[in-house]
């Protein structure tokens, strides 16, 4: 059988390449022999991924709510994905495909299009949230979520890395201590970051078990996380930038969005769905683990912004408001129909 020219040159190469880390092609091209052609089942891990849903009981719908906190795990694993290659400045990939590691300067077209991942990736996951919202029924949800005990979507460690690898940890400080500690260690401002009030109770202001385990299991990790990310957060890259690339209206455009993103858009379709299934005639149940999620969830009441400096003062005192208006108007309905009902 005759060898193609550029089949021949291939191979070539592909010996030069293993002969600078000391193997033997002649090895690889025996793998290639004798290995099974891949399968999509193999590739994905379908059947590992299919086994990884545990229900506490046997309500149908609790599956659904298992799955869908799965995707969004999956889909901020994708996130910070590209977080971590704009706050590393990108892979500079060589010819032969190998990671040559991390460039010196960050190209601003290459910090747009990530970003405009990050913000397609919690789009999805915010236009998708209705499956959360509208598909259990709330009997069931109300009877499952109690064996849950102190577990909490609270809990994810996943979104405390985005938001410390995509700000200052200043802005990121509870609104009652962030004036004081604007200046402070960033480990300090770490130490009264937001979330840390979301699980308290509210009679006595001790952390809640759902708190507790968090932090036990994650605070030391956060920190060691802001170590590392904090030099490099994605606002410190946009400082690097010269003055010209700073202006660039579509990448000003793309943060602002991943600010909206994160910070208004993924805690409100959060909250709306808080107010369907625990809003009740009263109001006043509490979110799994405990968490009080009328005041850590909708963002006017922590306005919470990732780029200050990016919005004007009327859109930081705005910041939320016509969406949790509009939520807590429809909740007020909600309530009204239920005592009708009653």
């Amino acid at each position: 059988m005759e060898i193609k020219e550029s089949t021949l040159d291939r191979v070539k190469r592909l010996k030069e390449k293993y002969a600078l880390i000391g193997q033997d092609i002649d090895s690889y091209l025996d793998g290639l022999i004798y290995a099974n052609p891949l399968t999509y089942w193999d590739y994905i891990e379908v059947d590992s991924l299919l086994s990884l849903q545990k229900p506490k009981t046997d309500f149908p719908d609790e599956k659904i709510f298992i799955v869908y906190h799965q995707i969004t795990e999956l889909y901020f694993s994708l996130i910070s994905h590209e977080l971590e290659q704009i706050c590393k400045n990108g892979k500079n990939i060589s010819d032969a495909g190998q990671d040559l590691g991390w460039k010196d300067n960050l190209d601003v077209n290459f910090f747009i299009e990530r970003l405009k991942r990050v913000n397609k990736y919690f789009e999805a996951l915010t236009r998708s949230f209705d499956i959360m919202r509208f598909g259990m029924e709330k009997e069931q949800f109300t009877k499952f979520r109690m064996s849950l005990l102190s577990a909490s979507g609270f809990q994810t460690a996943s979104y405390r890395y985005i938001e410390i690898a995509s700000t200052d940890l200043k802005n990121l400080v509870h609104e009652s201590k962030r004036e004081e500690l604007w200046n402070a260690d960033y480990h300090e401002q770490l130490d009264n970051i937001y979330w840390r009030r979301g699980a308290v109770v509210a009679d006595t202001g001790e952390k809640t078990l759902t708190l507790r385990d968090f932090e036990n299991k994650y605070l030391a990790d956060f920190h060691r996380f802001a170590d590392e990310y904090q030099p490099i957060n994605i606002w410190k890259k946009y400082q690097e930038l010269s003055a010209e690339d700073q202006k660039n209206p579509l990448l000003i455009q793309r943060l602002r969005e991943l600010d909206i993103n994160v910070n208004v858009n993924w805690p409100l379709v959060h909250y709306r769905t808080a107010v369907h299934y625990m809003g009740g005639a009263a109001g006043d149940e509490k979110g799994t683990g405990g968490t009080n999620w009328k005041k850590y969830l909708p963002p006017r009441f922590q306005r919470r912004i990732f780029y200050p400096e990016l919005w004007s003062e009327t859109e930081i005192e705005e910041w939320g408001k016509s969406w949790v208006e509009e939520v807590l108007a429809e909740s007020l309905k909600t309530e009204e129909k239920l005592k009708d009902e009653l």
